[in-house]
């Protein structure tokens, strides 16, 4: 390797699984994205599974975005359009920036699957204390279609032309 390479910098992932009814036992998504982030290289910095309820989401949110030692937020569930989806209420108010790309490439990146289907995703992303967090809808296929398209790549170093890892050290310039 010259020293012009860039190397591959693990980062400290958490992992919330927003439900009210899945459990470790029958807990795909959340699994999903475990064994993707771990096979990347990432390090699980936690997980856990919480119900849809606003102050249980920013609760735990606002724990991971306090806590130096992670790099990473991403939530899976409660980004559809019932009365129990609350993840966007719960995740906006504390974001620093929103990363608005990120929900318009997922859901194009979703339509190719589920067509239309994917207008009822409100997946969301964006930067709380210099922690990123990404808001995936329940599902695994929608897991496997965010990290694998979108945020493996961007949670990489090496990956050109920019990527967020490279920007970490400035988020929380004044």
């Amino acid at each position: 390797m010259t020293t012009t390479e860039k190397q591959f910098i693990p980062l400290n992932i958490a992992v919330l699984v927003i439900s009210d009814t899945r459990t470790e036992a029958d807990d795909t998504s959340g699994k999903c994205l475990v064994d993707r982030l771990t096979e990347s290289r990432h390090c699980l910095a936690a997980k856990t599974i919480v119900k849809d309820d606003i102050y249980q989401i920013r609760a735990t949110v606002s724990q991971w975005i306090a806590d130096k030692e992670v790099n990473v937020i991403i939530s899976t569930g409660g980004t559809g359009v019932t009365g129990r989806d609350g993840t966007p209420e719960a995740v906006t108010p504390l974001l620093d920036k929103t990363l608005d790309g990120f929900g318009e490439v997922f859901r194009m990146l979703s339509y190719q699957d589920i067509k239309t289907s994917t207008i009822q995703s409100r997946a969301i992303a964006g930067v709380a204390n210099a922690t990123y967090l990404f808001c995936l809808p329940g599902s695994a296929s929608a897991c496997r279609t965010a990290w694998d398209s979108l945020i493996k790549e961007q949670l990489d170093f090496r990956t050109k032309p920019c990527n967020l890892v490279q920007l970490m050290p400035r988020l929380l310039e004044k």
